[in-house]
């Protein structure tokens, strides 16, 4: 069977939860074959193996960290060349955009981007995606070189597929190029103990209803109860009621959790990009007529106020 390549997003070693997705998602159209690249391979090699990698090519080197992703472009293009894969897929990070992008300029390929869904074809792999600000759903595949595919996190679930996880040495080249912009610098982000918002199964997003940074609280309190991400609207993050880090929409953050609760959220198109592929959509909004409505599954018309310390109450009766 033809093998599919997966780019492994980790944090010190710890495998992400999108990179387990899209193993579920390489199993359809092959036999994948993981990307370690920096340290901690041979630990993770074993849970990779547990959902599906049939082989775990690692790469440690200095520069994966020194430097931006360049060197991680020439690792993933050296296990390009290595494999022959019939597909790349990579998670659909701000970061792993990048290395796709440049990857498929590489290899003289074609890309798909934020990719909800992956199936076999005829002429190679067909990828959903979700387009015009998730107005129309559209299937398309590459028609040049092998599909470079990034995939929005929560698109797929996580599905255990014992295989055998051989680990590998990956050899690989640094060019001059790879080491033109430096890091120079890290500062960890302060961490709220919340799950992270383009992963979280479950999003509480709060608006300019909500009125105030010092009223977020009433969000937080709902999301802390749910186990869920907080988000926030261009208009709240606009105001500097809360961090851009936690905008979703078109110029913030997209999300496509199992459940989506918007608070104090009028619905504009920008919002509307970044979260309308959520499984499961909930409005709380006091203006009947505002624009969320129209897509949402479940809608309640009333004041967040009274309605979101409700909700959080009720959560929180029925988990004691």
């Amino acid at each position: 069977m033809a093998e599919v390549l997966v780019y492994v997003d980790h944090v010190d070693g710890a495998v992400r939860k999108p990179t387990l997705e899209l193993l579920t998602l390489a199993r359809r159209i092959g036999e994948p074959v993981a990307v370690f690249l920096g340290a901690g391979g041979d630990a993770a090699a074993a849970l990779l193996g547990e959902h599906g990698a049939t082989r775990v090519l690692t790469a440690d080197a200095p520069e994966f960290a020194d430097y931006l992703v360049v060197p991680k472009v020439e690792a993933l293009q050296a296990a390009y060349q290595a494999v022959s894969p019939v597909a790349v897929l990579v998670p659909s990070s701000a970061e792993g955009k990048e290395i796709a992008a440049r990857l498929a300029v590489r290899i003289e390929s074609g890309i798909i981007t934020d990719a909800v869904d992956l199936e076999a074809g005829d002429e190679g792999p067909i990828a959903t995606q979700a387009v015009f600000a998730a107005s129309y759903t559209t299937k398309s595949r590459v028609s040049r070189g092998t599909p470079v595919i990034t995939v929005k996190p929560n698109s797929a679930p996580v599905e255990a597929a014992p295989a055998a996880g051989a680990v590998e040495t990956l050899t690989v080249s640094f060019s001059d190029a790879a080491k033109g912009t430096k890091v120079t610098a890290r500062t960890p982000r302060e961490s709220t103990g919340r799950p992270e918002l383009t992963e979280a199964a479950i999003v509480v997003s709060g608006g300019r209803g909500v009125n105030g940074a010092e009223n977020f609280s009433i969000i937080e309190k709902l999301a802390d109860s749910l186990g869920a991400a907080v988000g926030a609207s261009r208009a709240a993050v606009d105001a500097g009621w809360y961090p851009h880090s936690n905008q979703v929409g078109q110029t913030g953050k997209s999300v496509s959790p199992q459940l989506y609760i918007a608070s104090g959220i009028s619905g504009a198109i920008q919002h509307r990009a970044g979260m309308q592929t959520s499984k499961t959509i909930v409005a709380i909004n006091k203006d009947a007529e505002a624009p969320i409505f129209e897509l949402v599954d479940y809608g309640v018309v009333g004041d967040l106020f009274e309605v979101v310390p409700q909700l959080t109450a009720e959560v929180e009766a029925r988990k004691g």
